[in-house]
């Protein structure tokens, strides 16, 4: 027996209900917290997969209790960091110390498809919710693991966050910390990592069902922080493996780079970022487009190999030509313009995208007060429609219901409750 679907009141937005849901059917357990491993069960949740969220019976995921994210303060109207993390779910506070709570969990999973965990080994063996005891109660039931470090080696038993072991320790710092600067880049986000190492447990997951409905074998999944960074600078490592050099941001001088390789300011202070990879074919066209047409004739910039040589001279002169008009006037100039460019948004910017609008990028959803809000859909579609999203659960906001479902009847309900093994 299932646990009740939350319906529009319980956070499944309206616009859901057209779209493709890919995984409907698909039950997922989770003990986790933060963003890392959660952000991945939101995703599925988005693409119709019913997420059970088992929290901490005091103070729930710790991400409710969290004001700040380190880099601006959190209103208190709409959690935002939450709500990234933890929409569509059903939450029911458990606790899993006590054995009443742990034979709940062990009920859950029986009639789930995936657990889902970040807990560090020494936490699963305590509370009891490793492989082995989980698939003693459901020996089909795939198994997931996201952690800081990887399950093996030395430090498989510590904690992490997304700035040390995505950023910090797998290059991504180094990568993005320009060769000048006397100081490491923080992560341009908060869960920046997390939030693509949840995408990436998300993939996980959806080919270890694919797996298991082709062959019935149920597998592991483990995804690491570190192993996602690494993932992300693959190309990078691939030449600072090749080349036995460390891979670093390239300096900011003019000399000997791609002049349609670069960010130029307009008269406004926006900015537009240029990246033709064949500078040859399209420096004629540019000068064309930035009224500097003489330099597309001009015999220091007659071939690939010349501009590159003369690359401080044509930054120079697009740095000037840039600057002599607005954001608004360079959209319509650069309309036609066969060379690959874009404007250098911030968030905001970026949420009002034509493109973003367009695509159904950004979701609208409420909260369980009724104020509207918006997310960031999944990035990724289905049959052309963009996946709706919904708000995250109060905390034990479907616990009653989801004991109920379990077979469990008021009067064990109460009793629970007095005993404080459930809200």
């Amino acid at each position: 027996m299932h646990a009740v679907q939350p319906g529009s009141d319980g956070g499944v937005s309206d616009i859901v209900s057209g779209m493709t849901k890919i995984l409907e059917g698909v039950r997922i357990l989770e003990v986790a917290e933060h963003t890392f491993v959660p952000a991945a069960s939101a995703a599925l949740a988005d693409l119709g997969a019913e997420v059970i969220k088992i929290e901490h019976f005091e103070r729930g995921d710790a991400m409710r209790g969290l004001v700040m994210s380190g880099i601006a303060d959190i209103p208190d109207e709409v959690h935002a960091l939450l709500e990234h993390s933890n929409r569509g779910k059903q939450s029911i506070g458990l606790d899993l110390a006590k054995p009443d709570g742990l034979k709940i969990l062990y009920k859950l999973a029986e009639t789930c498809d995936v657990f889902l965990t970040n807990k560090l080994p020494r936490v699963r063996r305590k509370l009891r919710i490793d492989l082995d005891d989980i698939r003693a109660h459901n020996p089909d039931i795939i198994y997931v693991r996201g952690s800081g470090q990887g399950e093996r080696g030395p430090d498989a038993d510590k904690g992490s966050y997304d700035s040390l072991a995505y950023w910090a320790r797998a290059g991504v710092a180094m990568g993005a910390k320009p060769a000048e600067s006397k100081t490491v880049p923080a992560p341009p986000a908060p869960a920046f990592g997390d939030s693509i190492g949840a995408m990436t447990i998300a993939g996980g997951i959806m080919g270890a069902l694919f797996h298991r409905e082709r062959t019935g074998e149920a597998t592991e999944v483990d995804v690491s922080l570190f192993g996602t960074g690494l993932w992300s600078m693959g190309a990078a490592m691939a030449l600072s493996l090749a080349l036995g050099t460390p891979w670093v941001a390239p300096p900011a001088t003019r000399v000997g780079r791609n002049p349609l390789v670069n960010n130029y300011v307009t008269s406004d202070g926006q900015w537009i970022a240029l990246t033709c990879l064949q500078a040859g074919k399209y420096w004629a066209e540019t000068c064309e487009v930035v009224g500097r047409a003489e330099f597309g004739r001009d015999p220091r910039f007659a071939d690939a190999d010349q501009l590159i040589s003369n690359s401080a001279e044509a930054v120079a002169m697009l740095e000037e030509a840039f600057a002599e008009a607005t954001l608004a006037t360079w959209l319509e100039r650069l309309e036609s313009y066969s060379g690959q460019w874009a404007v250098v948004q911030d968030t905001l910017q970026a949420s009002e995208d034509p493109q973003a609008l367009a695509n159904g990028y950004i979701q609208s959803a409420q909260t369980a007060s009724g104020l509207p809000f918006r997310l960031v859909a999944v990035p990724v579609q289905y049959d052309g429609e963009a996946p709706g999203t919904a708000r995250a659960p109060e905390f034990n906001e479907h616990g009653d219901a989801i004991l109920e479902s379990l077979g469990f009847d008021w009067e064990q309900i109460i009793d629970l409750k007095v005993r404080n093994v459930v809200v």
